[in-house]
C-alpha cells in the first residue's frame, strides 16, 4: 500500500492505483485463461519431453537379463506406453543402450563399437549385477562393470532383474532427461 502511495504521489494515476480495492481487469482475466489454455514452456523442456517420448533402445542381450528384457514388450508390461516398442536392430537408429547381463572381456569391442555407433544424445542402462559389478562372476574372463567400457546412465539392480525393475530405471532415466541432467559421457566421460 505504501508503493501504491509513493506512485500515485509521483503521478501514476492508473485505475488499479486510484481504486485499490478493485482486482484484475477484463484484459488480464483473458490473459490469465488463455494462459492456462495454452501450455507454455521453454524450448529446452520441450526437447527433453520430445526425447523422452521417443527413445528406441538397441537390441544387445548377452546372457539371462537379456529374457527379462525381452517380456517388457510383451502385453503385460507394454513399454508401448514410452513411446519405446520398437527395438532397434541397428544402433545407428538407436539411442538407448541396455546392457542386460555379463560382459565377457570378447564382448567388450562390439559393445564399444555399438555404443560409438549409437545417435547422440545416447543413453546407457546396466541392467543387472553382473553388467553394473560381474555379479557373481569375480573372474578373468568377465569385465567387472560396464561402466569400464561405457558410460552408464542408470543401474538396475537384481540377479535378474524382473521387468517392473528394467521399467523403473527406464522411467528414473526419463526423470534424469526432464530435469536436464545431461547424459553420463558428458558429465563423466567415456572410459577408452
Amino acid at each position: 500500500m505504501a508503493i501504491d502511495k509513493r506512485l500515485r504521489d509521483h503521478g501514476l494515476n492508473s485505475e488499479r492505483l486510484l481504486w485499490p480495492t478493485k482486482g484484475p481487469g477484463a484484459f488480464e482475466n483473458e490473459v490469465a485463461q488463455m494462459e492456462r489454455a495454452v501450455g507454455l514452456t521453454t524450448l529446452e523442456k520441450a526437447v527433453a519431453w520430445a526425447q523422452t517420448k521417443s527413445m528406441w533402445p538397441d537390441t544387445f542381450g548377452l546372457a539371462c537379463c537379456a529374457i527379462e528384457m525381452m517380456a517388457i514388450v510383451s502385453a503385460r508390461y507394454d513399454i508401448a506406453r514410452f513411446g519405446m516398442e520398437a527395438f532397434r536392430a541397428s544402433p545407428r537408429q538407436a539411442d538407448l543402450l541396455i546392457v542386460s547381463g555379463r560382459v565377457a572381456h570378447k564382448m567388450a569391442a562390439p559393445l564399444r563399437q555399438i555404443y560409438d555407433q549409437m545417435l547422440e544424445p545416447k543413453w546407457v542402462i546396466a541392467m543387472g549385477a553382473c553388467a553394473s559389478s560381474a555379479g557373481m562372476f569375480n573372474n578373468y574372463t568377465t569385465i567387472q562393470g560396464v561402466d569400464k567400457i561405457v558410460a552408464v546412465d542408470v543401474y538396475v539392480p537384481g540377479c535378474p532383474p524382473r521387468p517392473e525393475a528394467l521399467m523403473e530405471g527406464i522411467i528414473r532415466l526419463h526423470e534424469r532427461v526432464l530435469a536436464g541432467i545431461p547424459p553420463a559421457y558428458e558429465v563423466r566421460g567415456v572410459a577408452s
